[in-house]
């Protein structure tokens, strides 16, 4: 018997005849005809190329409407959507950090769709300066004399060094020379500043007599850094930022704490990190810190200090690069009132209330989780709710740990397919119309909830898992 002959691309129909299928028309009526046209060639361009590769394909026209269709939805479709941050770490980096409180929500919607008063002091009638908006209150939470805001903390490190040390000496201790998420070294960002390093002490140890030459070697600026994402433990010796301030009487002392804790932590039963305020009273001239970790707010770089420094910094032509938008000053200044009332931040400022959420809390709502997604799963995993431990991540308090409680997915099957099966699991999770990011752990797929306050939620996801997934 003769096989059927494959068709060729001339059985392919013109763009024209597709776009105007009547399956296209509501996309030309929302996104225009232009587009669409544009996105039928494509899809015609791919079927020829895949004809012409030996592969069968549809050469009907209702059939590559539907394709055309399909593409354009696909396209329309925000790439950056919501997901349910199961993976045990609370400021996830990949996963935009800290959550905003509805007050940070209402201040960036009330700007957004309407002109304001971003750079306009309304009660002089002229031209004003947008770090005013949060500036105050940075002062008030702080200590600090005055205040800037630039759009991270990354670049607020770069802009003080160049703008106090460009072609000077900063003098840093060998132990504080960090590397952050994707190979960002502090080195190369005072290199880009236009500075010289001067590395001070060794690896483990460093001691005032070390500053002290480095002062004598003509260092014009002292930089301190608090670890990120690691811990020096063992025979150690730093100096703290009291001794450095006296030993750095003569050149600035900036701090970088990254972390930006506003409050004793200590205060809501987690582990104390230093705060803004008691680096500043400990003698330091300026203190660079992050708004989206552990002060809660929108991705901001915070300097705060001595007026005399943070002016020079301000007239920085980078300053203008590097500055926030008047929607993350409107969220920002929303957090910084939060403030205000240090009792009630807890329950509102959402990245403290996942931190100091209980374990109790967190495993009672995983038992009521566990039989909806075991009867889902029945047939491809076990489910069982196991005790974990939660990161604070970002940086933040990096080598401590939270009690929390998770769901534990076993695949079945034994463990031969174990690798291949825990990441088709964690696949379909990420797949889910809203996606589900946990973790893999000693041969289980982990869902730590701690991070979970949408229950309802999640429980709506378990009907769209793919239960065929093997």
């Amino acid at each position: 018997m003769a096989k059927k002959a494959k068709p060729s691309p001339a059985a392919l129909p013109s763009v024209e005849r597709l776009v105007g299928d009547a399956a296209l028309a509501p996309f030309c009526e929302a996104f225009g005809r232009p587009f669409v046209t544009d996105t039928a060639r494509e899809v015609i361009a791919e079927a020829r190329a895949r004809l012409l590769a030996g592969k069968d394909i549809v050469t009907d026209a209702d059939a590559l409407a539907v394709q055309v269709g399909a593409h354009i939805e696909t396209l329309m479709a925000p790439s950056l959507v919501p997901v349910f941050n199961l993976s045990g770490t609370v400021l996830h980096t990949n996963l935009g950090r800290a959550p905003l409180p509805p007050e940070a929500v209402a201040a960036m919607a009330a700007v957004a769709t309407a002109p304001a008063n971003l750079e306009y002091d309304i009660a002089a009638g002229k031209r004003g300066e947008r770090d005013d908006h949060v500036e105050s209150w940075l002062c008030r939470l702080t200590g600090a004399e005055a205040a800037l805001v630039v759009n991270n903390n990354a670049a607020a490190v770069l802009l003080l060094l160049n703008s106090l040390a460009l072609r000077k000496k900063v003098a840093v201790s060998r132990g504080e020379l960090v590397e952050i998420g994707g190979a960002f070294r502090l080195p190369d960002i005072m290199a880009r500043a236009g500075c010289k390093l001067l590395e001070v002490g060794t690896t483990n140890r460093t001691h005032g007599r070390d500053f002290t030459a480095a002062l004598e070697d003509g260092a014009a600026l002292i930089l301190k850094v608090h670890p990120s994402n690691y811990q020096v433990a063992g025979f150690t010796a730093e100096v703290d930022t009291s001794e450095l301030a006296a030993l750095a009487a003569d050149v600035p002392l900036a701090v970088d704490l990254g972390s930006g804790a506003l409050v004793d932590l200590s205060r809501y039963g987690l582990p104390p990190e230093p705060t803004v305020a008691e680096t500043l009273r400990a003698g330091a001239d300026l203190v660079t810190f992050s708004g989206d970790k552990l002060l809660g707010g929108p991705q901001a770089g915070i300097i705060v200090g001595r007026r005399d420094l943070i002016d020079r910094i301000r007239r920085n032509p980078m300053k203008r690069a590097l500055r926030l938008d008047k929607i993350t000053l409107a969220a920002l200044g929303a957090v910084l009132r939060l403030y205000a009332n240090p009792e009630q931040l807890p329950a509102r400022l959402p990245a403290l209330r996942l931190l100091t959420r209980s374990e109790d809390e967190i495993r009672a709502q995983a038992e009521r989780l566990q039989a909806p997604l075991a009867e889902r799963l029945s047939k491809i995993a076990e489910v069982q709710v196991v005790t974990c431990m939660s990161q604070i991540g970002s940086g933040a308090l990096p080598v401590e740990t939270l009690p929390s409680a998770a769901l534990a997915l076993m695949p079945l099957g034994g463990k031969r397919q174990l690798g291949g099966a825990l990441k088709r699991l964690a696949a379909s999770f990420r797949a889910l119309p809203q996606p589900v990011i946990g973790r893999t752990s000693d041969g289980v797929f982990l869902l730590d909830l701690r991070c979970l306050e949408d229950e309802d939620g999640l429980r709506g996801q378990f009907a769209h898992l793919d239960i065929n997934n093997r």
